[in-house]
């Protein structure tokens, strides 16, 4: 398949060559020129745009893409099919794991995934003995690899914090004599942390995700307490606190939501950026149509012009801020595998409960039918649940082989796939719309970077 993707962004026209990966600015004439699928003929585009300019222009600009065509640049093959399908049959080895560590929250957040933390089941914090366990299991099972990510998880996962220490000592005693290394990461709602935690993980966390949605009112009117109130005063004194003694070399996120009721939400990442806080990430509600708080077909005008918004205010205000879903490498980027088997869910990556059951991925926790196994009989595990999600590639997916943004989302979130259509191949449309937005302005504002 040879396509490209031709967009505009702040004036500014780019065609994208999908297959290679190249991307090309240009002018009015030749955006009018070039088709999705390939390159009309000469006649035909003779035809087609003699009316609005001169035809020496047309001549001379069609020559050009012609020469990008037969250097490979533009309308370039699609190579990449047999290393997806040599993969399916493949060792599979883990080199992310999710201990969901708390079953539980202190905060009902009325978007919350995980039903306010309980997770389809009783509340439980995972104990210091399934932690290691968890943490055996994926040495053992990420075969050659040296690298392995955990990510303590929840609920609010510091309401286990002696087992969180208890497991985090062991993994640094198990790293050195297996020759690994474990990098950890924590979400947290920031609403437990105190000088002592803020110490702890700013040592141990090589990232920490911090919860908070942007302005007192949106925050407040989602992000609550059990008693209903909002958790905003508390959370932000100590979310600040804990950036400013976080040791420069480690990562962060100020982490939010947004909902149909703060569509508005380039106010909320302006915010966050005011607050002094230079890692951001504001991220879609995914929810039922049914709930009041879902986004809409009809809400996606209004959010493509806060991400309009965002990349204006990023190019012109260059360096203040990072933006999470902005972060694309245009110049090399992920490996062939990733950009085409995404995060890996159930066979690179899996998540674990309290109880020690394994998961394809934290989304899909309390789904019995993809429950993989439990930690104590990890060898027998379900491998048709590892293979299906192995296959799970984007040229299995119809919708994601023939689009332009393949190898930029990967097909996808798995586990939005089947909440919304019963089907990891088939992709949650609504997600779809927002990522190609964001990947237009992403690369668009690294080309403007580049330029500078």
């Amino acid at each position: 398949m040879a396509d490209i993707h031709k967009f505009m962004e702040g004036g500014h026209r780019y065609v994208l060559d999908v297959n290679s990966g190249t991307l090309h600015e240009i002018d009015k004439l030749v955006y009018d020129i070039l088709d999705d699928d390939k390159l009309p003929g000469i006649e035909d585009t003779l035809k087609l745009l003699k009316s609005r300019y001169k035809k020496e222009d047309i001549v001379e600009a069609y020559g050009e893409i012609e020469q990008l065509i037969k250097k490979n640049v533009l309308y370039s093959d699609d190579v990449y099919e047999n290393i997806a399908v040599k993969n399916e049959n493949s060792p599979s080895f883990i080199k992310a794991l999710c201990l969901n560590i708390a079953h539980d929250c202190n905060l009902r957040c009325k978007y919350c995934f995980a039903d306010k933390g309980e997770y389809r089941g009783h509340r439980e914090l995972m104990s210091a003995d399934i932690g290691k366990k968890a943490i055996d299991f994926v040495i053992e099972k990420s075969g050659p690899r040296k690298n392995i990510e955990v990510d303590l998880f929840g609920g609010e996962p510091l309401m286990a914090f002696d087992a969180i220490k208890e497991i985090v000592d062991y993994a640094r005693t198990q790293e050195k004599i297996h020759n690994k290394n474990i990098r950890f990461t924590m979400t947290t709602n920031a609403t437990l942390l105190n000088d002592e935690r803020m110490d702890y993980l700013d040592k141990n966390m090589g990232n920490i995700v911090l919860s908070i949605d942007g302005r007192k009112e949106v925050n407040d009117r989602v992000r609550v307490r059990i008693d209903g109130s909002g958790s905003f005063d508390s959370i932000l004194p100590k979310i600040k606190k804990m950036v400013k003694i976080r040791d420069k070399s480690k990562q962060y996120y100020a982490r939010g939501t947004f909902t149909r009721k703060n569509t508005d939400f380039f106010k909320d990442i302006k915010y966050l950026a005011d607050e002094g806080f230079d890692e951001i990430s504001i991220e879609p509600v995914v929810l039922p149509e049914d709930n009041p708080l879902s986004l809409r077909e009809e809400d996606l005008p209004t959010i493509y012009e806060q991400y309009d918004k965002l990349y204006e205010e990023m190019l012109y205000n260059g360096g203040k801020f990072k933006f999470y879903h902005f972060n694309i490498d245009i110049t090399g980027g992920p490996c062939v595998y990733k950009r085409i088997s995404g995060c890996g869910a159930g066979h690179e990556y899996v998540a674990v409960t309290p109880n020690g059951d394994i998961y394809p991925c934290h989304q899909f926790v309390g789904n019995e039918n993809f429950r993989m196994g439990n930690l104590r009989d990890w060898n027998n595990l379900r491998e048709d649940i590892a293979q299906k999600f192995k296959e799970a590639h984007i040229y299995n997916k119809p919708k994601c082989k023939r689009c332009w943004a393949r190898f930029y989302c990967s097909g996808g979130c798995q586990a939005n796939n089947y909440n919304f259509n019963g089907n990891i191949n088939e992709p949650y449309e609504l997600g779809c719309k927002m990522q190609k937005k964001r990947i237009e302005c992403a690369i668009a504002l690294k080309a403007r970077a580049v330029e500078k």
